[in-house]
């Protein structure tokens, strides 16, 4: 519902770079709807597979990873809307197009080390499976989904760049509309701290393995 207020409600208005903000904001909106359903998703994953662990052993890691796979799907579907709303306002995307596999994968590095941090915390801290839909309604607006980024100023814009969809985000719109130059800037900055968050949270996942029999 909010997708479809976003892009059928703002069809006549325009961002300063002359695009259309309906596929302006959808562009937006397709990794992001894919990175917070899958973030969702892995952090109760735990308790949704308690039933399964207590029945055959696998890799617990495959947990939270689960969602993040599971919501390429969606993310497939949405990305096709998003090629025909192209079409449609004609916007052709760049040749900087063999870079969208490497957003994509960061967009799913930065979902899984998220993930697997709040899934691991969760075991101790039940309250923070509560607290996720007010926390990904934040960072939603941490990201540059209804602005550019662009409107950052440039003396924060490296710590801007410390959340990974910042950066994943503006690519998108860089190779799909051609609204800006690549940010490489923040792209580098936020591959690092996915990389950072996709390590530290397997190993705190797998730290605290030995807590999950007090969840199932």
């Amino acid at each position: 519902m909010i997708v479809f207020t976003i892009v059928f409600g703002n069809l006549a208005k325009i961002d300063s770079n002359g695009v259309p903000y309906a596929i302006f904001s959808f562009t937006a909106l397709v990794p992001w709807t894919y990175f917070s359903g899958a973030l969702t998703g892995a952090s109760g994953s735990l308790l949704g597979a308690s039933g399964m662990m207590t029945k055959v052993y696998f890799p617990r890691l495959v947990i939270p990873i689960a969602p993040v796979m599971s919501k390429l799907v969606d993310f497939s579907i949405a990305f096709v809307i998003l090629l025909l709303m192209m079409a449609y306002f004609g916007f052709m995307p760049s040749i900087q197009i063999i870079y969208l596999p490497l957003l994509i994968l960061l967009m799913m590095i930065t979902a899984s080390g998220m993930g697997m941090w709040f899934t691991a915390l969760s075991i101790k801290y039940r309250d923070i499976i509560y607290a996720m839909g007010f926390l990904v309604q934040l960072l939603m607006y941490l990201a540059p989904v209804v602005y550019p980024a662009s409107s950052v100023p440039e003396s924060y814009r490296l710590y801007y760049g410390l959340f990974p969809m910042a950066g994943i985000i503006e690519g998108f719109r860089s190779i799909l509309l051609q609204t800006n130059p690549m940010p490489w800037d923040l792209i580098r900055i936020g591959a690092i701290v996915a990389i950072g968050l996709f390590v530290t949270g397997a190993f705190y996942f797998r730290r605290m393995e030995k807590y999950f029999t007090d969840v199932v």
